[in-house]
């Protein structure tokens, strides 16, 4: 199947109805009804042909360490967590020479607001997971690998489980891999609901058993990572795109989005739309479509703002959303993130001062407090926000906003402290006579919805 007739499969087979009510196009999601997970499932759907095809169990030659992650390169695949790196370049990275242990790490910490489709992925479709791992860890030459969950999804946690006691028993996982002479050990660990450990290397020490605080860089993890060893870490959907990857080519993967931002991307909507959930779409869909998708705003009502990529991604007012495509590069072009690809949708009935409030708490109350710029600083921010939206503003806290975040961001040892600062400096840009009303006139300009 080619390139040109896979991207029609894709636009043809329209929306499905699944996972309770969530609506998808299909590819990572494709044919699932949330009880057909299981191993004997995923193998009629074509799991694991991929890494028959990588380990040359499937009557081919086999691919090589290099040619495995050269496709994933030409697949311009990248990063589904939120940065967007490309995974092929970060593949490269490891140390394939390594002589002592090397890791694998999957952040299934899925804490940003708004976000729930690393979840979803494990629990309908955990295999895919499993597979894109063991592809992963044979390009790198990585033996042991750990899948970390948020720990607030413990249903998820033991599901996994599950799906990696069948990939043991059928040859999948362990020693010498369905005959080969590579072989991978998968575990999974769970976390404990802290925000701060879906940071990658907050996650690691949280692996070690040590409190979740993210460690200086450099050094990098890929020099320095799980237990002081070379190490690679990942997104959930990042893994789970790779065996599609493997076996349609990386091209045909490519095409399927767009220009250095190929396939496709899961887009978890929520707020006030019609039908929230989770909706895998072509990179590149416009938001108009996707929204469409998503049955449109809430009983009618108009679209005031979008948060675009997770509640630590830059809002963004009407009339710049609706000229963007959903992809990283537009999203970025158009002042903020595609990041976890959480789509917070906030209608006319939204106090935007009331919303930052929400925010600016969330990420008060999970800093680590390990800089001082961000343990300070965000409780600045929100007792400022606070203060404004219960009519106590002061014409002055804008400008102490703006200058407080400002003096967070960069300067701190993860990205938290951008997760605080860039939503009110963002709120301030487009929704400026929303604080100012709130500050003049003690109320909110918003009427109440009914």
């Amino acid at each position: 199947m080619n390139a040109d007739s896979l991207l029609a499969q894709f636009q043809a087979t329209g929306v499905q109805t699944c996972f309770h009510g969530r609506h998808i196009n299909p590819q990572i999601f494709a044919g699932l009804d949330g009880s057909n997970w299981h191993l004997k499932d995923y193998e009629a759907r074509g799991g694991y042909q991929a890494l028959r095809k990588v380990l040359g169990q499937d009557g081919g030659p086999g691919l090589t360490q290099d040619q495995v992650i050269a496709v994933v390169k030409e697949s311009s695949l990248r990063g589904r967590g939120g940065a967007g790196f490309p995974t092929g370049l970060k593949w490269s990275f490891m140390p394939r020479q390594f002589p002592g242990q090397k890791y694998l790490v999957c952040n299934s910490d899925e804490g940003e607001p708004g976000t729930c489709k690393d979840r979803d992925i494990m629990e309908f479709n955990p295999h895919t997971v499993i597979e894109g791992m063991i592809i992963a860890a044979y390009a790198m030459g990585i033996t042991v690998g750990y899948n970390y969950i948020h720990g607030e999804i413990f249903h998820t946690y033991r599901r996994f489980e599950q799906a990696l006691g069948e990939a043991r028993a059928a040859g999948l996982l362990g020693d010498n891999i369905l005959g080969s002479n590579f072989s991978f050990q998968l575990h999974a660990a769970h976390g404990f609901g802290a925000y701060i450990c879906g940071e990658e290397t907050g996650l690691l020490e949280s692996l070690e058993g040590k409190k979740g605080q993210p460690r200086f860089k450099p050094p990098f993890p890929a020099s320095f990572g799980l237990y002081g060893k070379p190490t690679t870490i990942n997104n959930t959907e990042t893994f789970a795109a790779v065996p599609w990857i493997i076996r349609h080519g990386g091209q045909a993967y490519l095409e399927c989005g767009k220009p250095n931002n190929g396939g496709t991307k899961i887009f978890s909507v929520s707020g006030d739309v019609e039908l929230p959930g989770n909706y895998e779409v072509p990179m590149g869909t416009s938001f108009a479509k996707l929204l469409e998708l998503a049955g449109g705003v809430r009983a009618g009502r108009r679209l005031k703002a979008v948060i675009p990529g997770g509640s630590s991604s830059p809002v963004l007012p009407t009339d710049i959303i609706m000229d963007c495509t959903m992809d990283y590069d537009s999203i970025a072009k158009a002042g903020s993130m595609l990041g976890s690809g959480a789509v917070i949708v906030m209608d006319d009935s939204r106090c935007m001062v009331k919303s930052l409030q929400r925010l600016s708490y969330f990420y008060m109350h999970e800093s680590c407090g390990q800089c001082t710029p961000c343990r300070e600083g965000t409780g600045w921010l929100s007792r400022v926000v606070d203060r404004i939206e219960n009519g106590l503003g002061r014409e002055s806290d804008m400008a102490l906003l703006n200058s407080v975040a400002e003096n967070i961001q960069g300067r701190t040892i993860c990205a938290l402290g951008d997760a605080a600062a860039m939503p009110v400096r963002a709120m301030l840009k487009h929704f400026m006579h929303e604080f100012e009303y709130h500050v003049v006139h003690k109320t909110c300009m918003v009427p109440a919805y009914v």
